[in-house]
């Protein structure tokens, strides 16, 4: 071999090798790289990657990376390659607009429609307010709960919302005319915790949500009839947290520790498929690996869709089939819960926690409750926030530890991705939010600027903007 090359063995993010191992020039960076990959891939459009060895980004020419690690030239250096998003995101830096005397009461839940054009409030003075993210003022005071709004939730298609408080009750929205539709309607015993919409690419326009309580219940309802379809009853505590997948099957992690796998029958029935039990505390968290297109439906980051509901439809199960990768490639779900770890699952694959390229199957390392979990748009990571004020990042195909972001003086309560996954956004108890950069693994900007615990942050589908609300009664909007 001649001193100028060096050996190397491509492969893709579940390890499987692009031809086999090939001897490339010693100088050779990300471009070359790049060249490489689109090459054999037969890619027309000549697709970005990024580029990384032992979990650590190749920023330098693959030569220099040897020598700075004094790695011999007589191995062969592993390479992994994923797919970068075709547009970048500013990171948000600054606090564009502070609006404080609008809610009575603390901000618990934020959300920005899949267009990006409105953004979602609820709050414990019972209301949802409706925001217009082009003058960044209030739009609607949505009134019809009488108890502290915990969800909110948008359909794919942005022409729908809808919320659930304290008392049970869920409320279903014309976003548009700030409207109720009907009266609010009435099934779960207590709380709602959480609310998932059927994906667009199974029924469009989608009129279909899950909604998970307190009661133990998950119930199925259709938002043009007002009223529940189907309850999923089988929990013996709370139902924390819901999400309905591309496949169809709906999951719901529980405080008995299990999640439950359902499936909708043609007949409309929900029938019990799985019971998944390897968690030894409260599940607090599920996230899907296609999370982001499920919620964005038809929707890009360019927020420009006009066509009929067949197209948006097909666009939709296109973007879907996209975000899964393979295709024999199964949704993976994460997990996170009271007992401190976090579990990767493949349902569809295996009833047990993944285990391929798994030293572990429970990815453990955090020092308390894992409050949320969040897969990045494209599927390629998982963060975990804890009580242990950390954020942790980790491989979302293998499960593997990446990094921990450490600088939050108190509990961390939620995560929110940037649409491009390149940087990672948390709220916490201790009023600040934080802007991770998962290229550097550093910590990109601080925002205070909330004069008390920050519950609930979300970025927009375009990118451009950042809404957080908390204790303080104060909704933010960040922007770069």
């Amino acid at each position: 071999m001649a001193m100028n090359t060096v050996m190397c063995l491509l492969t893709d993010a579940e390890g499987t090798p692009l031809g086999s191992a090939m001897y490339i020039p010693h100088n050779a960076g990300h471009l070359q790289l790049t060249n490489l990959v689109n090459t054999f891939l037969n890619n027309e459009e000549k697709l970005s990657y990024s580029f990384y060895v032992s979990d650590e980004e190749l920023l330098v020419s693959v030569g220099t990376y040897m020598e700075r690690n004094s790695v011999s030239v007589e191995n062969v250096l592993k390479i992994v390659y994923r797919q970068q998003a075709v547009f970048r995101i500013r990171p948000v830096y600054r606090c564009s607009q502070t609006i404080s005397d609008v809610h009575e009461g603390e901000i618990l839940c934020v959300s920005f429609s899949p267009d990006g054009k409105q953004l979602a409030s609820g709050s414990g003075d019972t209301t949802v307010r409706l925001w217009d993210l082009n003058t960044e003022t209030p739009m609607f005071t949505c009134k019809g709960h009488k108890e502290h709004v915990l969800a909110v939730a948008w359909s794919p298609d942005a022409k729908c919302l809808v919320s659930g408080d304290r008392d049970g009750k869920v409320c279903c929205w014309d976003p548009s005319k700030g409207e109720l539709q009907g009266n609010a309607l009435s099934g779960h015993k207590k709380w709602i915790c959480g609310i998932a919409w059927e994906p667009a690419h199974l029924s469009y326009p989608s009129r279909r949500f899950v909604t998970c309580g307190k009661d133990g219940d998950a119930r199925i309802w259709d938002f043009t009839l007002k009223r529940t379809l189907i309850v999923l009853s089988g929990h013996t505590r709370a139902v924390t947290c819901v999400k309905w997948s591309g496949d169809g099957t709906i999951y719901t992690g529980s405080q008995d520790s299990t999640i439950r796998m359902w499936e909708i029958t043609q007949q409309g029935q929900g029938i019990l498929k799985h019971i998944l039990k390897d968690h030894a505390g409260w599940v607090n968290s599920l996230s899907l690996s296609t999370e982001y297109v499920l919620r964005t439906g038809a929707f890009d980051h360019t927020r420009q869709v006009t066509c009929s509901d067949e197209e948006m439809k097909k666009i939709a199960l296109e973007r879907y089939i996209k975000a899964k990768g393979k295709v024999d490639s199964p949704e993976r779900l994460v997990s996170g819960s009271d007992d401190f770890t976090i579990i990767l699952w493949e349902p569809s694959v295996s009833l047990q926690p993944k285990q391929k390229m798994v030293t572990t199957a429970r990815l453990t390392g955090h020092q308390q409750l894992v409050n949320h979990v969040y897969f990045s748009p494209n599927g390629q990571w998982i963060a975990s926030a804890s009580f242990d004020k950390s954020v942790k990042l980790w491989d979302g195909v293998t499960g593997k530890f990446i990094t921990a972001f450490r600088g939050h003086a108190n509990c961390v309560y939620q995560i929110s991705w940037s649409p491009d996954s390149r940087m990672l956004l948390s709220c916490s108890k201790d009023s600040t939010l934080k802007v991770w950069e998962i290229g550097t693994k550093k910590l990109k900007h601080d925002l205070p600027g909330h004069e008390d615990e920050v519950y609930a942050v979300d970025w927009s589908p375009d990118g451009e903007k950042v809404a957080s609300g908390g204790a303080d009664k104060a909704l933010k909007l960040w922007r770069g």
